[in-house]
């Protein structure tokens, strides 16, 4: 089976999602939300300019950075991505075109899951890491029980519906990243108010997974 490149070591398993993010502003917050701990952001699709977006928060960050799009739904999608320098490519569905066009750009991949089909779907198509999602409506159980029937190296990733308070419930079924959307950043937050946020979900996962 080929893959898509493997999802990176990070200091921790945190993917911050800022839908609605306006590209002004997407190298105030991206510097932010790194500089408290958080080196994965995804700008997602159906934000304004997101593209734009991505290409100023690449270039602000180190290359550490694990940087790039959520909602990504097509082909054309995957090559804007590429040419604003994203890596880290989210969906929230499986789907073989996009992910053979990510694999052609050896980019990062999360694409969504909710069914051991989906599940098992994305790891054929090479997926680098699943997204359970929405996970608050399948619950930390619900992630476990799938989880059972898969391959024991296959990194679970939770998304939806998921804040910094639910890191060791999932921690417990297998959870290794979080992807944080409304609990970290919505429309009109500040800087400080981000990067407040982004500090605590940060010092969550150290109390949770026993530091960096």
């Amino acid at each position: 089976m080929t893959q898509t490149a493997p999802f990176p070591k990070l200091k921790r398993g945190l993917v911050a999602i800022l839908r609605g993010l306006k590209s002004g502003e997407a190298v105030a917050i991206g510097r932010a939300v790194f500089d408290a701990g958080i080196e994965a952001i995804e700008v997602p699709l159906n934000s304004p300019e997101p593209f734009a977006s991505i290409a100023s928060i690449v270039g602000a960050l180190p290359k550490t950075a694990l940087v790039g799009a959520g909602t990504v739904l097509t082909a054309a999608d995957v090559d804007a991505l590429h040419k604003a320098g994203g890596r880290l490519l989210v969906s929230p569905n499986i789907d073989a075109e996009v992910m053979g066009r990510a694999m052609h750009y050896s980019m990062v991949t999360m694409p969504g899951v909710f069914t051991p089909s989906e599940a098992f779907q994305a790891i054929r198509l090479g997926a680098s890491a699943l997204k359970f999602f929405p996970a608050s409506v399948l619950g930390a159980g619900g992630i476990a029980a799938v989880r059972a029937v898969l391959p024991p190296t296959t990194l679970i990733g939770a998304v939806g519906g998921v804040s910094d308070k639910d890191f060791a419930g999932y921690k417990a079924v297998g959870v290794s990243v979080f992807g944080l959307g409304s609990s970290l950043y919505k429309p009109g937050a500040s800087v400080e108010d981000v990067a407040e946020r982004a500090r605590a979900a940060v010092a969550a996962w150290d109390v949770a997974f026993g530091g960096i």
